[in-house]
């Protein structure tokens, strides 16, 4: 903004105008503009970073195969596209989906947190009877979220801002954006949005009335709706007007006449409209519309309605057209929607997801704004029913979340809908499931620790009881826990395949026999590459999680430090026919409970070591599992909300097409959405 220093002569008017009357309405934030004034544009092409496909899933194919069946891939997919399931930060995946789905998205709807208060503790049902147990913020979700909020609506704005423009980018010609809000953000988000978009580009703004009754405890009106903006990114874009069935109280209120012949119910509509047009003719009787009016029918139908008994006249000799209440497609929906019930503790569709929506919901949206075969994004997926439904509708889709959690419970729910559409004949579409780098943690490291990576892994090994390493024998190798040495992670990374490789090698080199990795995230599946690396080192390598609390303030006291989980399984043979049938067996689990608020630790702990088979969720079974390759789903197993029961040994009876040595690959899902793998050596004779 200009300077406000008065003038030389001290007075502003046309010739010398005053700098405010010379600003343009817009809504402004912290990191808008940099230094110079200058709009911060969106990095498009600096973050794009490449999709790691680390699972595939078509769970009817593999368990037909398996079983000798022939699998009809054209009548059970409908094409070669796989939907994708991506695990990370929205902003990331966004950019790259750019290298592939630039301008080819047809429909996205998102769901953003919106409650800079929110808890997100969760409840999880534990073992065969479903006894309650909560779940934290993983530490990358927590950082994810303070960084959202952390300077308050400043950081919320930018961080939409960000993901709308790259959002705009997917989007096709005819492609349109839902964002789903409530009363705290809605009116900063439809700023944002007329920026990102134009207001031209503005369809429509929603109510949806979520809540049926008003909260007896309100200290106000009651908030019981929740708002969803609708833009397109070209002025057509697709849409298909959406009904509702007629509400039997219109019989008395808009449908008063009944015809005599039939007892059918009607209501006498006007057909003109505002302009000008010809007279027509009405039997026998020509007559011109009303003034300012036209007929809106052609003379033709006018003929055929006439014959019909269609059109009536009034006593003053007008024209009018029955509609009868039993006919047409219903009434049209409009922006008020008051019909949809939220996901109550009942449904068969609830998955227990704090923030889930209901299908009717999604399928409004998807019906009205997508073409069967569309496709249809979701980068705040939580539970998956945008793509639940969009499964259903024939639609293909991509759906990301940053938490662990939900990219759990829509892989469980993606698989039941499999198996669900393949058991009634209907075709489906395979998913696999993608990995995304790292997140940046830099908040605790700027705000207390001053930026340094050395003072941050000195607090780590301080609270881990370790001793910091002044002339460490590798800049790799951190600190010393008795025999064993330490490596810590940076604090704005996800420890991967090339990091444990690299720091393997230096612990190998220097002759040390027990590594301890601590890192706040580790790459899904990361322990395979552990065991093989043990192997090939003959070295120990314990993966070690750095617990949230040491970033509490004050801290003194060193918060318990947990190991991933401990998994081990075997293989079980069997006899089918001529050939032998391989399964493999859950012999035991150790959760690593890095995700339990630590009131319910102890408690928990206990029933861990009596049964650590209670804590997991889902197990899955890669029979031939090919290092580099991505999981490939052959058979699995998972708790429902309904059915509890979990088998420890699959029911595959894989056949092996030779005899040798093969390595299946187990992978475990506990009930906090954590997951852990481990090889199993199959000699198949």
């Amino acid at each position: 903004m200009p300077p406000l220093d008065r003038p030389v002569d001290g007075r502003y008017g046309p010739s010398n105008p005053h700098p405010l009357s010379q600003l343009r309405s817009e809504l402004v934030w912290e990191g808008k503009y940099d230094e110079y004034g200058n709009r911060r544009m969106v990095d498009l092409a600096g973050s794009v970073m490449p999709l790691q496909k680390i699972e595939t899933i078509d769970e009817p194919r593999a368990r037909a195969e398996a079983q000798g069946e022939l699998f009809d891939e054209e009548a059970a997919h409908p094409d070669s596209f796989r939907n994708m399931l991506i695990w990370g930060d929205n902003r990331l995946v966004s950019a790259g989906l750019l290298t592939a789905f630039k301008g080819k998205i047809d429909l996205i709807y998102i769901d953003p947190p919106f409650d800079v208060g929110a808890d997100f503790t969760v409840a999880v049902s534990l073992g065969e009877h479903g006894e309650d147990a909560n779940k934290e913020q993983s530490a990358l979700e927590a950082v994810a979220y303070r960084d959202m909020w952390g300077r308050g609506t400043d950081s919320y704005l930018h961080m939409m801002y960000e993901r709308l423009t790259l959002m705009r980018e997917l989007l096709s010609e005819r492609g349109s954006l839902y964002v789903h809000c409530d009363w705290r953000v809605n009116s900063l988000l439809r700023g944002v949005l007329d920026e990102v978009f134009s207001p031209r580009s503005f369809q429509a703004e929603i109510i949806w009335q979520k809540l049926r009754s008003v909260k007896s405890q309100s200290a106000h009106f009651a908030s019981m709706h929740d708002t969803i903006f609708a833009y397109s990114r070209a002025d057509e874009p697709s849409f298909t007007p959406q009904f509702v069935e007629k509400d039997a109280k219109l019989l008395d209120t808009h449908y008063r006449y009944t015809e005599e012949e039939t007892g059918r119910r009607y209501n006498l509509a006007d057909f003109t409209q505002s302009g000008s047009g010809p007279s027509r003719t009405f039997g026998e009787l020509v007559l011109p519309p009303p003034a300012g009016k036209h007929w809106i029918w052609s003379q033709e139908r006018i003929d055929q309605a006439m014959a019909s008994g269609r059109i009536v006249f009034s006593s003053g000799g007008r024209p009018y057209v029955k509609r009868y209440f039993d006919e047409g497609e219903g009434t049209r929906v409009g922006d008020i929607w008051t019909d949809i019930n939220p996901v109550n503790q009942v449904a068969d569709e609830r998955v227990d997801y704090a923030t889930q929506k209901p299908e009717a919901l999604l399928e409004r949206i998807i019906s009205a704004s997508s073409r069967e075969d569309d496709l249809v994004g979701d980068f705040f997926c939580g539970s998956g029913t945008t793509g639940a439904v969009a499964e259903r509708l024939g639609r293909r889709w991509i759906m990301a979340d940053l938490g662990r959690f939900a990219i759990h419970t829509t892989r469980k729910r993606m698989l039941e809908m499999q198996r669900a559409r393949h058991a009634r004949s209907q075709a489906y579409r395979p998913f696999d499931v993608f990995n995304l780098g790292r997140y940046e943690r830099q908040w605790w490291q700027h705000e207390r620790l001053k930026g340094a990576d050395s003072e941050h892994r000195r607090v780590v090994l301080e609270f881990f009881r370790a001793q910091t390493l002044e002339s460490p024998p590798s800049p790799l190798l951190h600190g010393r826990k008795g025999a064993a040495y330490c490596h810590v992670d940076n604090i704005d990374s996800l420890f991967t395949r090339s990091e444990v490789r690299a720091v393997g090698a230096a612990a190998a080199h220097v002759g040390i026999r027990e590594l301890f990795c601590l890192a706040w995230e580790f790459e899904m599946d990361l322990r395979i590459e552990c065991d093989r690396l043990e192997q090939e080192l003959g070295l120990s390598i314990r993966l070690v999680t750095i617990p949230r609390e040491i970033m509490e303030k004050n801290r003194a006291d060193p918060p318990p430090f947990f190991e991933v989980a401990t998994l081990t399984a075997e293989p079980i043979f069997s006899h089918e026919g001529t050939s032998l049938a391989t399964d493999i067996k859950l012999t035991s689990f150790i959760p690593s409970l890095a995700e339990v608020p630590s009131k319910e630790l102890a408690s928990l702990k206990e029933r861990a070591a009596v049964n650590g088979f209670d804590f997991i969720d889902f197990w899955a079974v890669d029979f031939d599992h090919r290092a580099g390759e991505p999981f490939h789903h052959d058979w699995q197993d998972y708790r429902l909300r309904k059915d509890r029961s979990l088998k420890l040994q699959s029911e595959q009876r894989h056949a092996y097409g030779a005899p040798g040595r093969y390595t299946a690959c187990v992978k475990v899902v506990d009930l906090f959405g954590n997951d852990t793998s481990i090889t199993v050596p199959v000699d198949y004779a």
